[in-house]
């Protein structure tokens, strides 16, 4: 246990502090998530929080932001990117130190240069009481809840969605107002995205479930499908699939310029597809076995 809040501890700091130097030196601000501390700092100033435009986010992630509304905002996204990280760590090493292979993944990076929520979200499969982060991201984070939801993380939810109609009880009418200018794709609806509804040949998993419902949520840009690594189990898995996510990385970096549906493809070919492979060929002994026993 001491070694894993080490490492996790490491692991936060180290990414804490290059998601901060990047916000600092290119002056982004706190990224992504800014717009949480814009609404927890609309709502403290008895502004409405949807009067903002573009802001996209439900009233559930003011409550995130509240504790930053007093940072200098590259820090802000730099403190809340490592401890995200580091609770994703502590998480991931439950199942045995191999799965911290998950960090390599292109979508983890892509998700520090834009500070965003998927660490948590991913944290949040294995620690009921951080559920109610599924709330602040919903098209990404509904699946985790779904899928990994238990009875203290619904009742955590329920807490804290409870807390936001105390708030503002007409915000989910107000909410919607911006959806329109959300640049999105849907997994399953660009070719050759189809082929995910093989998922559905092992719907009594909750892995082929969890690819389902992502296959099924409008998705922007990279980072939104580091949840789904939450699907390999094995080194060589983890491995497989983090190295494929560069393929996209890389053609990213010398395609700047690119469609929504351009990024969506890239997505459901180098990312979604390998994920569909492995719970395809993934054997039925293998399916129940203990976690820490796949380390190969």
């Amino acid at each position: 246990m001491r070694l894993r809040v080490l490492i996790s501890l490491l692991i936060g700091t180290a990414s804490g502090i290059l998601c901060w130097m990047q916000l600092a030196r290119f002056q982004h601000s706190a990224g992504d998530f800014h717009w949480a501390i814009w609404a927890a700092r609309d709502l403290l100033n008895h502004h409405n929080p949807y009067d903002r435009k573009l802001q996209l986010y439900p009233l559930t992630s003011a409550i995130f932001g509240m504790p930053f509304v007093w940072i200098r905002p590259e820090v802000a996204g730099g403190v809340f990117y490592g401890l995200s990280s580091a609770l994703m760590a502590f998480g991931l090493s439950r199942d045995g130190y191999h799965r911290l292979l998950v960090f390599l993944a292109y979508p983890y990076w892509a998700g520090l240069i834009a500070v965003q929520w998927t660490p948590l979200l991913l944290a949040a499969a294995f620690f009921p009481l951080l559920l109610p982060a599924t709330l602040a991201k919903p098209q990404v984070g509904l699946p985790i809840l779904l899928t990994r939801g238990t009875k203290r993380g619904l009742i955590a939810c329920a807490v804290v969605l409870g807390l936001t109609f105390l708030v503002m009880p007409h915000w989910p009418w107000l909410w919607p107002r911006w959806f329109s200018d959300y640049r999105r794709f849907i997994p399953l609806l660009i070719l050759p995205g189809p082929l995910l509804a093989l998922a559905a040949c092992r719907y009594r998993e909750k892995d082929a479930i969890l690819l389902l419902l992502m296959a099924c949520s409008p998705q922007r840009w990279y980072y939104d499908t580091l949840c789904l690594w939450l699907i390999p189990r094995t080194r060589r898995e983890i491995a497989f699939t983090a190295g494929l996510s560069w393929v996209a990385g890389v053609w990213r970096w010398y395609h700047p310029s690119q469609s929504i549906t351009e990024v969506g493809r890239w997505i459901v070919l180098f990312t979604y597809l390998p994920m569909l492979a492995i719970v395809l060929l993934r054997k039925r002994h293998e399916i129940s076995a203990d976690p820490k026993q796949l380390s190969t």
